[in-house]
């Protein structure tokens, strides 16, 4: 497969089975075709060194390759969710510190997802909750008290989420130990927000 010697956290796979992975401690971004028994490994975002510019991750976690193989990085040092269009080194900050339009205030985002509708989910970790885009911006859905708690809507440190095919979320409530459920309410991704 692909091996590092760099601690890695997030992982994706695009629709041409290539395999991409965040280098976390080495601030970049990897990928490797699964097709090819070649080892070599491809930086596609990051340049190995801690930064806040376009160019520069710092500690990056989650991962999302779109249709267009466009790379969705939850840039966890920067508090900021980067953009990198494919092929570009430089990125588009699309949430959170330095974002050209800022609606939310993230504190390490963790993972992120798209969905079939191309609206951006992010799990926050660090402010215990998940934050959705709809044609609006951003909002908080799930975990919107701002501190961690372990009734049903909270969280604590969540890591990561994950829809159904109903549109159902899913997260990953690490420290109560848990796996929550948060029912759409209907078709329209709106009912979240």
């Amino acid at each position: 497969m692909a091996y590092s010697d760099e601690y890695s956290h997030g992982i994706f796979i695009d629709i041409n089975n290539t395999l991409y992975f965040s280098a976390t401690s080495k601030h970049k971004v990897l990928s490797k075709p699964l097709s090819s028994s070649s080892n070599i490994l491809t930086v596609v975002a990051g340049t190995g060194v801690a930064g806040n510019a376009a160019s520069t991750l710092s500690d990056p976690r989650g991962l999302f390759v779109d249709v267009n193989f466009d790379l969705y990085v939850a840039d966890w040092g920067n508090n900021r969710v980067q953009l990198f269009r494919q092929g570009q080194q430089n990125a588009i900050t699309v949430a959170g510190s330095g974002s050209l339009n800022v609606t939310i205030t993230l504190y390490r985002p963790i993972h992120v997802v798209l969905d079939m509708e191309k609206y951006l989910f992010i799990v926050d970790q660090y402010n215990h909750r998940i934050i959705g885009s709809n044609e609006d911006g951003f909002h908080c859905i799930v975990g919107c008290t701002g501190s961690s708690g372990s009734s049903f809507n909270r969280l604590d440190r969540p890591p990561s989420m994950a829809f159904d095919s109903f549109g159902n979320i899913y997260v990953v409530d690490e420290f109560n130990h848990r796996i929550q459920k948060f029912l759409r309410l209907n078709n329209t991704l709106s009912k979240y927000l």
